[in-house]
């Protein structure tokens, strides 16, 4: 291939949209739906006793101007859900929560609505026209009737959308509760704040509010928590709060400070106003002497101006030397003059001390967000979040092969990064509470994220390392649709350099495979959630025991980067992980914010992408089997391979990249449904050198086409079925017009 040394072709005219419509699949029913085969009238009146008793005023006093209502499907079928949440304006039956329940029967959705009390007549009278038609050939409201198994009156175990057995069995255990309010008029915050205090109950420092949501931390036991269900009507949903995952620990540096005088003879700086990497961590020290020209102090900045400026821990320090520089090693080792092309801001995301209050990781990151755009607006800006929550639901020693229903299911944090990517603004004038608004303008931002790490003491090098990847899910919030989320893989496996204490190990990983710590989407259902990883990058090795009976991290395999310094210490140690690699991407986007100052967030994304290539080890696995259901598990493990700088901004005289940037709708709403169909396609009409590419003959060509765009979402578990499967169904079409290498990403 010829030498990349040309810039890539951005594609000046806009395309055509027109309209477009998937074509029929076919099969089923004449009107497309199963039959009802039971007796109607009987199942009809059955359902109306049972939503009367679940409607019929409490025994005890109430100060609920409302009641919640469960409908349980039959097993393996799925509720109407378009029925149960009434789209109009006013007080209106709300859907507020889903859950899915594995039976021995099979699966069976239970959908809990708030009603008001003014609006109980609406399902009466929908169950009592079921009944008085159900002799007729179509009974009336039969699509929303006849999916009800039965109804009754919710508790907050219906409100609880995650997993089942993680609801605490014993009702008077104080643990953190992660409650989700409805927006009904704005004073639904102040009346849960006023509950919490009356009651002597703690709540996070800080609220989160996007769409019709706002969500806050709450310290209860199950029998307080349904206490609260029983006096508000502004709960919505219940789920688990995620703790944010252990970082990993500096190691003692071998360089000696000679050594960053030498680089530092050599070392550029960008300019004041060239794109920054802001790493949304625990703080950088500005103080590093190959840190400190390229991070202002004013760039520095914290997500509450109560904390103390300076980082918790030495993870943020080590994530900046390879968000700056890429590769160290590579800086320090070549000799050359090394130009930066990009800065660093820096905010600390998490707080000082180790006895911290439980807080909303979405609020933090949002208001960590904020920060540095208030201080540079038009700062050309990738935010870098190499922290992660670990998946708890997970049991390595009870999981085995196929799809998990809660593997990828968005969280509160996944549902602020998608919706901060897509350009939220922020509104956080309120100290403790934080608004994503969705009025005001959209601004979209670069988000890249760690898929998070398998802990290196629960590896067992006697098992296959990527058996054990591919049960690992991506931890939150990397299942992130809007991310760029980045896994690992290992770029070493040669011991000949590691220290005398690692005598007769062996590195885990061969040379281009994935690292044994990186995370995957394989359990992900797939027509429901995204491919994760998108990309992988270097985070190094791990090497097991000479009797194979533990693993542990030698230098040698790790990579080496900047080190928070302590009175006598050295400026540089050695670090690893999905977050190494995190940091890594950080920098080829920033790189190519500096090449192509104009591109939209979705477009530098795209161009990582468009980048990446799959190492020998892993293209010769999709080359071993061509079974599609086989390569679509390893693109959830491998995303498309590694990216490259170089490729990504420059392209050669065989090897050319256009670049066209619009806007499309592929799908709107059917009237007030939470329904969808499909709206238009853009055609683009690109500068092919028609000639040129007539005189190739049967010349063989290769051509790969990226698609990136972001996901428009209120993130609940009343919406997970509408979005995903859309979505799923645009990746499928991008793929089959792009081709094996293809990459659909929304």
């Amino acid at each position: 291939m010829a030498q990349r040394d040309r810039p890539h072709l951005v594609v000046p005219t806009r395309p055509n949209p027109e309209p477009f419509t998937l074509a029929s699949t076919g099969g089923g029913n004449d009107d497309g739906e199963p039959r009802f085969t039971g007796d109607r009238r009987a199942h009809g009146a059955r359902l109306t006793e049972e939503y009367e008793t679940a409607t019929a005023a409490p025994s005890h006093e109430s100060e609920r101007e409302g009641t919640y209502v469960s409908f349980l499907s039959f097993a393996g079928l799925e509720l109407a859900f378009e029925s149960l949440d009434i789209n109009r304006p006013g007080d209106q039956p709300e859907l507020v929560a889903v859950q899915a329940l594995e039976t021995v029967d099979g699966m069976v959705q239970v959908a809990t609505v708030y009603i008001p009390d003014g609006k109980k007549q609406y399902f009466l009278d929908k169950l009592n026209r079921y009944v008085e038609t159900a002799d007729e050939d179509r009974a009336r409201n039969a699509t929303l009737v006849e999916g009800i198994a039965a109804i009754r009156r919710a508790t907050i175990e219906e409100l609880w959308t995650d997993p089942p057995e993680e609801f605490p069995a014993d009702p008077d255990e104080m643990r953190w509760w992660e409650v989700w309010l409805r927006r009904r008029d704005g004073h639904e915050r102040t009346r849960f704040s006023d509950y919490a205090a009356t009651h002597d109950l703690r709540t996070s420092a800080h609220y989160l509010g996007f769409g019709d949501r706002t969500i806050v931390l709450l310290r209860a036991s199950a029998r307080q928590l349904a206490d609260t269900f029983n006096s508000l009507d502004d709960l919505a949903e219940l789920r688990r709060p995620h703790e944010v995952g252990a970082l990993v620990s500096g190691l003692p540096a071998r360089e000696q400070a000679e050594w960053v005088e030498e680089l530092r003879n050599r070392l550029h700086p960008a300019a004041a106003d060239a794109p920054v990497v802001c790493i949304l961590d625990t703080g950088v020290q500005d103080g590093h002497p190959l840190l400190t020209d390229s991070l202002d102090a004013g760039d520095i900045h914290t997500a509450d101006p109560e904390w103390a400026p300076g980082p918790t821990h030495s993870h943020g320090t080590e994530m900046a030397g390879l968000a700056l520089f890429g590769d160290l090693h590579a800086a320090i080792v070549d000799g050359q003059p090394v130009r930066l092309r990009h800065r660093l801001e820096s905010v600390k995301l998490l707080p000082d001390g180790v006895d911290n209050e439980r807080d909303l990781h979405g609020a933090i990151t949002a208001r960590s967000v904020d920060r540095p755009e208030i201080q540079a607006f038009d700062r050309a800006r990738v935010f870098m979040l190499a922290v992660t929550a670990p998946n708890t639901t997970f049991s390595h020693t009870e999981a085995t092969p196929g799809p998990s229903p809660e593997a990828g299911r968005p969280t509160s944090w996944s549902a602020t990064v998608d919706a901060l990517a897509f350009g939220r603004a922020i509104d956080d004038t309120d100290p403790k509470f934080t608004y994503l608004d969705r009025d005001e303008p959209r601004r979209p931002r670069l988000f890249v994220v760690s898929a998070g790490n398998i802990r290196v003491h629960d590896l067992n090098p006697a098992e296959d390392h990527l058996d054990r990847s591919d049960l690992e899910p991506v931890e939150d919030p990397g299942q992130s649709w809007n991310a760029l989320t980045v896994g690992a893989y290992a770029a070493r496996d040669d011991m000949s350099d590691a220290s005398a204490d690692f005598a007769g190990y062996v590195p885990v990983a061969s040379r281009g495979e994935l690292s044994p710590v990186s995370r995957t989407s394989v359990t992900y259902e797939p027509t429901k959630w995204p491919f994760k990883p998108d990309i992988v990058a270097d985070g190094g090795n791990v090497a097991a025991s000479p009797d194979r009976t533990s693993v542990d991290t030698p230098e040698n395999l790790a990579l080496l980067t900047t080190r928070q310094q302590h009175p006598g210490g050295g400026y540089f140690t050695t670090t690893r992980d999905t977050s190494a690699a995190t940091a890594q991407v950080s920098a080829i986007a920033a790189d190519i914010y500096a090449a192509y100052p104009d591109l939209r967030p979705e477009t530098v994304r795209a161009l990582i992408v468009h980048s990446a290539e799959w190492t020998e080890p892993m293209l010769g696995k999709f080359e071993a089997d061509t079974n599609k259901a086989t390569r679509a598990k390893l693109l959830r493990r491998y995303g498309m391979g590694v990216p490259d700088l170089t490729r990504a901004v420059r392209s050669a005289t065989d090897a050319l990249t256009l670049i066209s940037e619009a806007r499309i709708s592929p799908y709107e709403r059917e009237g007030n449904s939470r329904a969808g169909k499909t709206r238009e396609m853009n055609v683009h009409e690109l500068p092919w050198p028609i000639r040129e590419l007539e005189a190739l003959g049967e010349t063989q060509v290769r051509m790969r086409v990226t698609l990136s765009c972001d996901v428009s979402g209120h993130w609940n578990s009343r919406t997970y079925e509408v979005v995903g499967p859309a979505i799923a169904l645009w990746g499928r079409a991008a793929v089959r017009w792009a081709g094996s290498r293809g990459w659909g990403r929304v």
